[in-house]
C-alpha cells in the first residue's frame, strides 16, 4: 500500500512539472532580439542622429576628425552605412576599428536600430 501511494505521488509531481511546459521562449526568457522594437521604422533624424551624436560625432566631425572618417551630415553618415564601415565598427565585427573607442560598446537595441536604418537602404527620413 505504501508504494502506491509513493508511485501515485511520483506520477502526480511528474505530470504536475510536465504541465509547467512553455513553448514561448521569448515570453518566458525574454526577447531574443534584447527587448527591441524590430517592427518600428528607424528614422534617419530621429533615431539614427542622436545614436550618432552621442557616440560618434564628437570623434568624428570636423578636421581632426578620428581615422579620417569624418561623419555629422547625412551625406557622410550615409557614406560609412552603405560602405559597411559603420555596422562593422560599432558591432564589433572582425576586420573594423571597434568604436566607440574607450567607452562601451553601444547597446544591442541601438546597434539594431542603425542596422535596420542601413538595412532600409539609409534613407533620409
Amino acid at each position: 500500500m505504501k508504494n502506491v501511494f509513493s508511485l501515485i505521488a511520483i506520477v502526480f509531481i511528474v505530470g504536475s512539472l510536465h504541465s509547467c511546459y512553455y513553448d514561448k521562449a521569448d515570453l518566458l526568457y525574454g526577447s531574443t532580439n534584447g527587448g527591441c522594437d524590430t517592427t518600428a521604422t528607424v528614422s534617419y533624424s530621429a533615431k539614427v542622429v542622436p545614436l550618432l551624436t552621442t557616440q560618434c560625432y564628437s570623434c568624428h566631425t570636423g578636421a581632426g576628425a578620428g581615422g579620417g572618417i569624418i561623419m555629422g551630415n547625412y551625406t557622410a553618415d550615409k557614406a560609412i552605412a552603405v560602405n559597411g564601415k559603420l555596422y562593422g565598427t560599432i558591432n564589433y565585427s572582425s576586420g573594423f576599428s571597434p568604436m566607440p573607442k574607450g567607452v562601451a560598446k553601444m547597446d544591442v537595441c541601438s546597434i539594431a536600430a542603425i542596422k535596420k536604418w542601413i538595412d532600409a537602404g539609409s534613407p533620409n527620413n
